[in-house]
């Protein structure tokens, strides 16, 4: 909430915000999507940085990293182009999660520009039903996490559950 509260607070638009659980069960990863210019990036790292429970925030915006989405589309196309949903599933590296009658489920994973053309694609097929996961990203340079000891809360107690971004 701290997180998304900065950002909120400053009139940015989280355009997409993913978190999980790392290695460390006392740990999640957040990875967070928000369009704005470079001197603001810089402030709002500083500024997450300084929230109690983060342990480090970095920008991957311009740094090597892989970056991917998942989408999960349902889709009832009619018997004459199942087929061709079939194929296109696999050129655009898919997969059929669930089949009947009625349709399929299918998960594709990739950057949001290739997801997009995958579900305008489908949609010239049937009807469909689309869910996106977010952006999930991992720097490929190898950094040590430069990591500051829990910052006390007012009552003196560290607050629990930190997290990465």
């Amino acid at each position: 909430m701290r997180v998304t509260g900065l950002l909120s607070q400053r009139g940015y638009n989280i355009e997409s915000l993913t978190v999980g659980r790392t290695l460390d069960p006392a740990l999640s990863r957040m990875t967070i999507v928000v369009d704005i210019e470079l001197h603001q990036r810089q402030q709002v790292i500083k500024q997450m940085n300084k929230l109690i429970n983060v342990l480090q925030a970095t920008d991957l915006t311009e740094t090597p990293a892989v970056i991917r989405e998942l989408v999960l589309v349902r889709i009832r196309p009619s018997q004459d182009s199942r087929i061709a949903v079939l194929k296109e599933v696999e050129i655009f590296g898919g997969r059929v999660i669930d089949s009947s009658v009625e349709g399929f489920a299918i998960e594709v994973t990739g950057d949001a520009e290739k997801l997009g053309e995958f579900i305008d694609l489908m949609r010239s097929y049937g009807e469909i039903d689309v869910t996106r996961s977010g952006v999930l990203a991992i720097a490929l340079e190898a950094k040590r996490l430069k990591l500051q000891p829990p910052v006390p809360t007012r009552a003196g107690v560290k607050e629990e559950e930190p997290v990465i971004l």
